[in-house]
């Protein structure tokens, strides 16, 4: 399986509000990046949204380092939150509904795809590829804003 690091972001103006997430694929020595931007969303939708386009990206089952400064993203998978809430028909423990859920139904979908190890980076603290996906997705942001149409 070949191996690639994948790190993301996602910014929001406004929660909700015009929103965008930046995502980098590192393999091999090559870089690419994605990014892209709603009129309407929330900074969550935005953090699971980069990691969704990440992992659509490979084009075949990869090993994957995947990097976020998102607890929401982090947490739910490492602690295990995101299977709780899918086995009890998406209800979380104090029993609301999990917010989101098209997007962890199309996250947990990709995790049966690749290998996948979630790492948490901090966030605005100089990491080098997490402030490139931060300037992608507050850009995004920014665009879709202006333009009144998701980018």
């Amino acid at each position: 399986m070949k191996k690639v690091t994948v790190y993301t972001d996602g910014a929001c103006k406004g929660n909700p509000g015009a929103g965008g997430f930046g995502t980098i694929l590192v393999y091999n020595g090559y870089e690419k990046e994605l990014s892209g931007g709603f009129v309407e969303t929330t900074n969550n939708r935005m953090e699971l949204t980069a990691a969704i386009v990440g992992l659509e990206a490979l084009k075949e089952p990869c090993e994957v380092v995947l990097y976020s400064d998102s607890k929401y993203l982090i947490d739910s998978i490492t602690k295990e939150w995101v299977y709780s809430w899918k086995k009890k028909g998406w209800k979380k423990s104090d029993g609301s509904s999990a917010l989101n859920v098209d997007l962890w139904q199309k996250l947990l979908e990709l995790l049966d795809i690749h290998s996948v190890s979630f790492v948490w980076v901090k966030g605005h603290a100089g990491h080098k590829y997490n402030e490139r996906c931060d300037t992608l997705a507050v850009e995004a942001a920014e665009k879709a804003k202006i333009s009144g149409k998701n980018v």
